[in-house]
């Protein structure tokens, strides 16, 4: 059944819910789903609404226009998106397969629904993986000096916006991206870390793990920001290790962990289920 969603985030008070609910009414709009948090800390509300398309008089772009009055009377920062419209993602990888293999997968059996209108790597290893599923695929190599890092990332820019991407999701895309890039695309540039942030941030975290004698490892999803693994966490999880276990080990179990995890990311962000608020993030799970 087709929807619109409807998402907020304000300064929390007395009648907030009850306005946005009796605008709903009052236009014939049916609410399929609801989900509210208030934040005694910061003091701000957030929702999200899912309504169903033929109860309202309007599309996306007639309810944008028609909710933009009481959004501004309540100072929100909100959002309508249309769930029938497929967001527009662009995925980039290094060497690892997993993460890629995994979300190419789930991308053609129509598990995860979205257009991808590329696939982009900073070495040449995974041209198989695209084209296997059909996917343009385009090497663009990062060197070690400034100036190459400058004209490879403006390359990757011109990529994306070429492609009108949506979402950029770096499936263990191992380069650290310049904070002009991060601010451009700010929120829509999805990481997976194979960590359980704020725990071994930065390179080789496994080994990290493997020195401390942890008993858990993890990945964390989270949006990208110009601080190195310290965007907003939209989704992380964990799975148990042993002494005897090797960097071997942890990197295979490990593996399976960063993909569910970056796929559930994924999952929330297409689906307008999370609300980022300052470094932190409200996920309607």
């Amino acid at each position: 059944m087709a929807s619109l969603r409807l998402t907020a985030a304000c300064p929390d008070r007395v009648g907030l819910i009850a306005a946005v609910t009796r605008f709903i009414a009052e236009h014939g709009g049916w609410i399929t789903e609801a989900a509210q948090h208030s934040d005694p800390t910061s003091g701000w509300f957030f929702m999200r609404y899912e309504l169903r398309a033929d109860s309202l008089p309007w599309d996306a772009q007639g309810l944008r226009a028609a909710f933009a009055p009481l959004a501004r009377e309540y100072a929100m920062e909100w959002r309508v998106s249309d769930a029938g419209v497929p967001r527009r993602v662009v995925l980039m990888a290094s060497r690892e397969p997993h993460c890629l293999a995994d979300l190419l997968y789930r991308w053609r059996s129509g598990e995860l629904p979205f257009d991808l209108p590329c696939v982009i790597a900073n070495h040449p290893d995974l041209a198989e993986y695209a084209a296997a599923y059909g996917v343009p695929f385009h090497h663009v190599p990062v060197g070690r000096s400034e100036i190459a890092r400058r004209e490879a990332f403006a390359r990757v820019r011109e990529l994306i916006d070429r492609a009108e991407a949506d979402t950029v999701v770096l499936a263990r895309y191992m380069q650290i991206l310049p904070p002009a890039l991060c601010e451009h695309y700010a929120g829509r540039i999805i990481n997976i870390h194979h960590s359980f942030l704020p725990s071994f941030a930065g390179a080789r975290p496994y080994h990290q793990a493997a020195e401390r004698g942890v008993k858990l490892i993890g990945a964390t999803c989270h949006y990208v920001t110009a601080d190195l693994d310290a965007g907003p966490i939209i989704e992380q999880d964990v799975v148990r290790v042993q002494h005897d276990d090797s960097v071997d080990d942890l990197v295979r179990l490990g593996r399976d962990v960063e993909k569910s995890v970056l796929a559930r990311g994924l999952r929330y962000h297409l689906e307008d289920r999370v609300l980022i608020h300052g470094n932190k993030t409200v996920v309607f799970s």
